[in-house]
């Protein structure tokens, strides 16, 4: 060993050294390998902040700052995807006359169920044609409620969507649905439906999109980090990557605004009595 270190103008002390921090155990080897776990799990949409309130949820001690470093020692960045495509448009009939603005951009609702916002957008598929998605989002939570999918924008669309709120309507809550003006909504049936799902009918103002934000918003985080990623084929791929997403949306994925928790989480711990 000494004829090797000398032959490799190498002093020992340096030599043991080094073979120490060969040996060294890294100290944030599990944390390391939580973040990537993490990371990969939010399909790249996690920046350290979330990373950091889940991370507390395990148990580790860190600091936001310590997540950061490691996320860019590790190359690891938001994946957000983004392209311009026109909006859906169903303003038509008796604008302004069927529902009252209720909301008026009041979007502070903390009770979960009793305001809720619902909304159509489009998405192209990779053969050039277009899809149909319609929600319903709580306000208070963000939770989304019920969705539906189809070919066209239809009455049957928004039905369905209708169809499977009723599972989470609590009549007692004298709940609120916001809407745009889309000649969906001025529909008699679809009217008639509300009411007697005990459900008060409100509706944006022609042309304002910041009147249904909340739901908005939404669908635009489905598109940046979900279904821009894709080449979608067909409807059925299409409703798989939409399953997908809301399942995750709903109950993974954390909000910062409240606190680390997801959004079922949330729900369920503001209705508790």
């Amino acid at each position: 060993m000494n004829e090797l270190l000398t032959k490799a103008s190498l002093p020992r002390s340096t030599y043991y050294e080094r073979l120490s921090k060969t040996y060294k155990t890294d100290k944030y080897a599990q944390l390391k390998e939580f973040i990537v776990k993490t990371y990969h799990d939010s399909n790249s949409t996690y920046g350290y902040r979330r990373i950091w309130k889940e991370s507390l949820k395990l148990g580790f001690k860190n600091s936001p700052e310590t997540i950061r470093h490691l996320m860019t020692k590790l190359k690891l960045k938001i994946v957000i995807f983004s392209k311009h495509t026109s909006g859906y448009c169903s303003y038509k009939g008796n604008l302004g006359k069927i529902a009252p603005n209720t909301i008026k951009q009041k979007f502070t609702e903390t009770e979960p169920l009793k305001v809720l916002h619902t909304d159509i957008t489009q998405i192209r598929l990779h053969k050039d044609k277009w899809d149909y998605i319609s929600d319903v989002l709580d306000q208070a939570s963000g939770e989304i409620l019920s969705y539906s999918i189809s070919l066209s924008p239809n009455k049957l669309l928004i039905l369905d969507t209708l169809e499977k709120l009723k599972q989470n309507i609590v009549p007692s809550l004298k709940p609120i649905l916001h809407s745009d003006q889309g000649w969906h909504y001025q529909l008699k049936y679809y009217r008639d439906t509300l009411k007697t799902m005990g459900i008060e009918q409100s509706m944006s103002r022609k042309g304002n999109c910041h009147d249904n934000a909340p739901i908005e918003s939404f669908f635009n985080l489905l598109k940046r980090e979900c279904l821009y990623r894709y080449n979608i084929d067909d409807l059925t791929e299409l409703k798989n990557l939409v399953a997908k997403y809301i399942n995750w949306y709903n109950n993974k994925r954390i909000s910062l605004k409240k606190n680390g928790l997801s959004l079922v989480e949330y729900r369920e711990q503001s209705m508790i009595f």
